[in-house]
């Protein structure tokens, strides 16, 4: 038989997926790595660690191959907005800077709210804001010039993988979409922000399409991953539109929602639309499947950290959401703001805050968990709203992540957006996504929609009508709490810092 294996680099974790032709799942592998973080906002990665682990995961698909099965092609999907700095001989001189390190927070405060802010953002679609690699080049700059004048390449962690098992210098269309250093419209690194950044075209990758495909492994990384030599390696591309493809969320009216640790929302269109408002992102799958979403730092974390910090008492995250179910909806009056590490989409405050309003003596353990979850749902509605109007109306939902594993809050998720929410069979979206682009590159389709054949759904919830007026009226209470309180957050993080 013949077999394709999709690779995720992922935040904490790479995850590799061997597929039959037809997206059935035969092996996967996942192995996790340290994210290191401090109080200075600090959230990094070592690059060997990751490096090492996409050799192990696809070792350990790969073994469940016979002699006679066809390796047709590996494809990738990876983590948006990272950073490594590198010397002359392509060796790191920094970790990876992830998405969720925020120590570039001054420097993107200073550029978003100057006269050319605004412009930077119509022309990249990348908010500006300390996830942006654009951020994270003005922090080493202005923060650490010495080290900053070292670096002879810049480049994100599947640059470094590709470089280290092939020796190119190159970037997907996807990933450099997501950089805030792409020029949508005229499809290169834009220039005017080189010349600010004070970098040259040479320090940064070339692009190439999520199609590009690369061979011709040394024997020795051949072998650690027990394949052949001559095995394809797709690029792929950034694991946000990669969602979208993997659940088949490919129209406008339907969105992909992913919630792990963060979370987002996104909806696919055939052209890179920015919102003049600047609450969402745009960013490539391909040349011509754009999404078009926000991401959150408010998913599961925010659940764990309600766990270990707040209730301290041993509960399984199960248990607690089993306690949340006898609660109904509205969690007696009590109203959760989640922004515990600063806020992306749709407030993009870096200083936001996370607060219990309404909190009182009748309330316990049960109703705090059930209005965290409720918290988390309505900032993502908030995205939602900024999507629908920019791409008109989502009608339903395609869900993935670990939060599906809770009927509680897909139910939660139906009645606040009005709207069917699907499960598909196979949550391998990231994976699945990168041998579709894989299995386009190589000619074996001829069109990525192919997707739908291999997406099927195991579950719909459906909202309950007699829910709406609660979260209807809840909702419009959460925001007004936010108006109020998001002009106070500055002010609380510099008290924090003393």
């Amino acid at each position: 038989m013949t077999y394709w294996i999709g690779v995720d680099i992922g935040t904490t974790a790479t995850k590799a997926v061997l597929f039959t032709a037809s997206g059935k799942v035969k092996a996967s592998h996942t192995i996790a790595y340290d994210l290191y973080r401090d109080s200075s906002g600090m959230a990094e990665e070592v690059p060997e660690d990751i490096f090492d682990a996409v050799i192990g995961t696809i070792r350990a698909v790969s073994d469940s191959l016979t002699v006679t099965d066809k390796l047709a092609g590996i494809g990738f999907s990876a983590q948006q907005h990272s950073l490594i700095g590198a010397a002359y001989d392509f060796r790191p001189l920094t970790r990876v800077i992830t998405w969720a390190d925020m120590r570039a927070n001054e420097e993107a405060t200073t550029l978003r709210n100057s006269e050319q802010g605004h412009a930077i953002f119509m022309r990249t679609g990348t908010p500006i804001q300390p996830m942006s690699p654009l951020a994270k080049l003005l922090w080493l700059k202005n923060k650490h010039p010495e080290r900053f004048q070292a670096v002879r390449y810049f480049m994100d962690i599947k640059t470094y993988v590709f470089n280290r098992l092939f020796g190119v210098y190159k970037l997907d269309l996807s990933l450099a979409s997501a950089t805030g250093l792409y020029h949508l419209e005229n499809q290169q690194w834009d220039y005017e922000i080189l010349d600010m950044l004070g970098i040259t075209r040479d320090k940064l990758p070339e692009i190439v399409s999520p199609y590009e495909i690369e061979s011709g492994l040394s024997l020795d990384d051949a072998q650690k991953m027990n394949i052949p030599p001559d095995t394809s390696f797709i690029w792929g591309a950034a694991d946000g539109p990669m969602s979208n493809l993997g659940v088949n969320a490919m129209q406008s009216s339907i969105a992909a929602l992913t919630i792990g640790t963060s979370g987002a929302i996104r909806v696919m269109i055939d052209q890179p639309l920015v919102d003049k408002k600047a609450r969402t992102f745009t960013y490539a799958l391909d040349e011509t499947h754009w999404v078009i979403g926000g991401a959150t730092n408010s998913g599961a974390s925010v659940l764990a950290w309600l766990k270990e910090q707040v209730f301290a008492d041993n509960l399984t995250l199960e248990e607690m959401t089993t306690m949340a179910e006898k609660v109904p909806p509205g969690s007696q009056g009590l109203i959760f703001h989640p922004y515990l590490g600063g806020e992306r989409a749709p407030i993009w405050d870096a200083t936001a805050t996370g607060a219990f309003f309404g909190l009182g003596y009748e309330h316990g353990q049960a109703e705090m968990a059930r209005a965290v979850i409720e918290g988390i749902t309505f900032n993502i509605h908030a995205i939602a709203y900024a999507l629908e109007e920019v791409v008109g109306e989502i009608k339903s939902i395609q869900a993935t992540g670990g939060f599906v594993n809770s009927e509680l809050w897909l139910q939660i998720l139906a009645d606040i957006f009005e709207m069917p929410i699907h499960i598909p069979e196979s949550q391998e979206a990231g994976c699945l996504g990168a041998i579709i682009l894989s299995q386009k590159a190589l000619g074996v389709i001829s069109d990525i929609d192919e997707v739908a054949k291999q997406v099927t759904t195991s579950t719909v919830y459906m909202p309950l009508p007699e829910h709406f007026s609660t979260y209807r009226e809840l909702e419009r209470l959460y925001t007004e709490l936010l108006a109020h309180y998001q002009t106070r957050y500055g002010k609380l993080s510099a008290f924090k810092k003393r």
